[in-house]
């Protein structure tokens, strides 16, 4: 049973990452220290040192050969689903978009385990709910955030080649300035500037000029083995099947690199978005409405998914919680950070991953409570 020990312990895991983002915040909005060149910079240190660092060295200290595979199954069939729904509804709906799914795709699955996920579930589960919420982190920086980054380079990659591009959608997309104001005072012209933007690329998108498939796909392998994102968690992984096997220890010299940049990804990280906020008209960047709309996404549709997967594979007791549960652990700040580099809805996201850790506590807790009923 959660008490308020266990409550404490998370609100100590979070808060410093809200500080990161005040320093942030103000060091644009009230200090001035950072001009906007200097801003998407810090984007980039994070985005191509710091993350990547930092996710090879929390894969690479884990066990792959005691993983729960009936867990994993679950949560990959729950994704696999939100996927093809996404899918269909960007295929055959009039109101549907490849940018608006990508970023729904990251709302409804990619979650801030570590942070938010490992102090919550291990007072609620103890050692089962944090090896289990371990699990999902890996399989989620191994997996999906690295076919997240695929997407985004394929789009940008397909942008960038097609030779019909509207001025303004030049100056919107391609130079990844993601700074969507609204024209007027309130936050629905901001809603309606980004759903204009959306459809502006989706009529680039199907430009008959664009280039060939396979010159695409080429050139977004070649841009994606120049991104450390792409096999740092791939490398720490196959550490972690080499050293688990041959019980080999990493070199200390090599762990203490790796460690002195590693330690900086959250922080950084939460850094740079309190950065991106500051350079917003309004705190809420992408209105009420989509406000709403992502936090739907992350704490009702990703979990419902997942209880889905989980009964389907026959998941129980504990496990089937610790699966829902898990998926309702709020936004993955890795996911804004690439929402930022690639110009695809970082307002949304960033509301998503502040908000979302705020309304988490008692969300989570609910579900707990919910959850128990369940035999």
């Amino acid at each position: 049973m959660i008490g308020w020990e266990d409550v404490y312990k998370v609100v100590v895991a979070v808060v410093p990452l809200y500080v990161a983002l005040v320093l942030g915040y103000g060091s644009v909005r009230w200090w001035s220290i950072f001009t906007k060149d200097q801003c998407d910079a810090i984007n980039k240190l994070v985005c191509y040192f710091t993350l990547p660092l930092f996710t090879f060295e929390f894969t690479a200290h884990i066990d792959p050969f005691k993983m729960n595979f009936m867990f994993i199954a679950a949560d990959t069939i729950s994704k696999f689903i939100i996927v093809v729904v996404l899918g269909f509804w960007a295929k055959c709906s009039s109101k549907g978009s490849f940018c608006w799914s990508i970023t729904s795709f990251s709302l409804c699955t990619l979650t801030n385990s570590l942070v938010v996920g490992v102090p919550m579930l291990k007072a609620m589960y103890g050692p089962l709910g944090v090896d289990l919420v371990v699990q999902s982190s890996v399989v989620q920086a191994i997996i999906w955030l690295t076919l997240l980054l695929f997407v985004l380079e394929f789009r940008r990659t397909r942008i960038e080649g097609t030779t019909t591009l509207k001025s303004t959608s030049k100056t919107t997309i391609i130079n990844n300035n993601s700074n969507v104001m609204g024209e007027g005072e309130g936050g629905k012209d901001v809603e309606a500037t980004t759903l204009d933007m959306d459809a502006n690329e989706d009529l680039i998108l199907e430009d008959s000029n664009r280039p060939p498939f396979c010159k695409l796909m080429k050139l977004v392998w070649l841009k994606l083995v120049m991104n450390p994102n792409s096999y740092g968690c791939v490398i720490g992984i196959s550490w972690a099947f080499i050293s688990n096997r041959w019980n080999l220890e990493m070199p200390s010299m090599v762990e203490g690199s790796i460690q002195i940049m590693s330690k900086a990804g959250m922080g950084t990280a939460m850094f740079g978005m309190g950065i991106f906020m500051a350079l917003q008209e309004k705190l809420i960047a992408c209105g009420p409405n989509l406000t709403i709309f992502s936090l739907v996404l992350k704490f009702i549709a990703g979990p419902a998914a997942m209880a889905i997967s989980a009964i389907a594979v026959g998941l129980h007791a504990d496990v089937l919680r610790v699966a829902i549960i898990q998926a309702a652990v709020p936004q993955s700040i890795t996911s804004f950070i690439y929402a930022k580099e690639y110009g695809v809805h970082p307002e949304v996201l960033s509301t998503a991953v502040i908000f979302g850790m705020i309304v988490s506590l008692p969300i989570l807790v609910a579900y707990y409570a919910i959850l128990e009923f369940i035999h």
